[in-house]
């Protein structure tokens, strides 16, 4: 069945991906942007202007659109800077509930909304399912800080009282318009040999093309089904094994092995926590609920035809 579709966040990296999916599949796509700049893409049936921080403006916006579901890909990340991890926490709490109140003013019937599968706490082991708890107790103040606005964005999403809401926790993403793309920083200096590896490199992640996290949100629009789902690949991994096997298909140097304390110190908090700590993610449920699965089951292929 297709629907009036509004995608906040069309112009970001999963965004991009997700309009023209939408539209092949029949369904009328409105984009909600904070400038119309840019805003074009192909598949776009409408587009509506509104800063998500704008309440009114919000409000306003997904009215004259009138969606039967909003999908929810606000982000302001561009690399994990304080100002954008900032940004993006207020996105997914104020944001988040102007994009509700909005949606429900509209008569939208249901909300897709996305999240991280890597904000997890590194407890339990090394792949954990969508029952395991957020890191809202991480000891860098920008990681507890995105781990509780991820907890708050799906507590809205999943408890507003006139929408049916979905949650997608996706996987480290990779592909067009990411850190490990042709011209991202990760990829970059893997290819330098600039990111080291940490002695206790027990990390798990679990990866996740753009295209099938799109595939996963065209699923979630068009199916019945509610709750928190993780979005990932098949083939979780430690830091050991992805890290020199990434350098190996970028044609590097192996990275250099450092003692953990030191992998801090170079790498920052964030780099450090996915190489020795992180866990990965488990995809059972999305594949059993939303007959979902990737279409690159593993990093191993994707990163080296990325």
């Amino acid at each position: 069945m297709t629907a009036r579709v509004l995608v906040a966040g069309a112009t970001g990296v999963i965004g991009r991906a997700l309009v023209p999916l939408l539209s092949a599949r029949g369904h009328h796509v409105t984009a909600l942007v904070r400038e119309v700049s840019g805003a074009a893409g192909p598949g776009l049936d409408g587009v509506v202007v509104a800063d998500a921080l704008d309440p009114e403006a919000v409000r306003a916006a997904v009215v004259s659109a009138r969606p039967e579901v909003v999908v929810h890909q606000l982000t302001a990340l561009r690399g994990p800077t304080a100002e954008g991890l900032e940004r993006t926490a207020r996105l997914r709490t104020e944001g988040t509930a102007h994009l509700i109140a909005a949606a429900e003013a509209a008569g939208a019937r249901r909300m897709v909304a996305q999240s991280i599968a890597f904000a997890t706490a590194p407890r339990g082991g090394p792949v954990l399912t969508e029952d395991a708890p957020l890191h809202v107790d991480a000891p860098d103040p920008g990681w507890a800080l995105t781990a509780r606005a991820i907890s708050e964005l799906e507590r809205r999403v999943l408890g507003a009282a006139n929408l049916s809401g979905i949650v997608l926790r996706h996987g480290t993403l990779y592909g067009p318009g990411t850190l490990y793309h042709r011209d991202g920083a990760i990829r970059g200096a893997v290819a330098r040999g600039r990111l080291p590896l940490p002695e206790s490199a027990t990390g798990v992640t679990s990866f996740l093309h753009v295209e099938d996290a799109a595939r996963a949100a065209v699923r979630a629009v068009e199916a019945d089904a509610d709750g928190v789902f993780n979005v990932a690949d098949d083939d979780p991994a430690e830091a050991a094994v992805w890290l020199p096997e990434y350098a190996r298909l970028l044609g590097g140097l192996p990275p250099r092995t450092v003692p953990a304390p030191l992998a801090e110190r170079l790498l920052g908090w964030l780099t450090a926590h996915q190489l020795t700590a992180m866990r990965g993610a488990s995809n059972d449920r999305i594949r059993q609920a939303l007959d979902w699965k990737p279409s690159i089951p593993s990093w191993r292929t994707g990163l080296a035809a990325d």
